[in-house]
């Protein structure tokens, strides 16, 4: 795997960097050389935040991970990254096509852990602007609202981040 390493407010030590290296290298079974690997680390008050981010044709294999130790928050990630990939190595086969993965990954068998949806909930869309759906939000203390946008009439969804803004989700067709 390639690795392009870079910090946010951090500087990245060899040895932070090497620590990567040989974490994610336990990767390497599932993929093959030439896959992209991006890291970013960065801290936030007390927190040591690592994002590793594996883009693969169509989607992405994502994780952030954070602890008061970014060695912690490294090994993680690395924990994180292969359950990800075990338990969903099925559809990430059918997807991909298998062109980014190793051959003995696809071969074995992984574990088939179904999703289940055990609730629905319908809901009364109003169209609403972004702000009212912030404060919706907050009053039902959920971490995300889907509603109308009152300017575009499309539907929206407004979440919590983890830093304490919002975030706005628009559809692209």
């Amino acid at each position: 795997m390639k690795y392009r390493i870079s910090g946010k407010k951090l500087e990245i030590t060899e040895g932070l960097r090497n620590a990567v290296i040989e974490s994610l290298n336990r990767l390497d079974k599932y993929f093959q050389e030439d896959v992209q690997v991006d890291v970013t680390m960065r801290v936030e008050k007390s927190r040591q935040i690592i994002e590793v981010t594996i883009p693969v044709k169509g989607s992405v294999i994502r994780t952030e991970q954070s602890s008061s130790n970014m060695y912690v928050s490294i090994d993680l990630a690395e924990e994180v990254l292969e359950r990800q990939l075990k338990k969903h190595r099925k559809k990430i086969i059918d997807q991909y096509q298998s062109s980014m993965f190793q051959s003995e990954f696809l071969e074995e068998e992984g574990e088939e852990d179904e999703i289940r949806i055990t609730r629905s909930k319908r809901f009364d869309v109003k169209p609403m602007y972004p702000e009212d759906a912030c404060l919706d939000m907050e009053m039902t203390g959920h971490q995300f609202f889907a509603f109308v946008n009152a300017q575009s009439g499309e539907i929206n969804v407004v979440y919590k981040r983890a830093d304490g803004t919002y975030g706005l989700l628009e559809p692209d067709f």
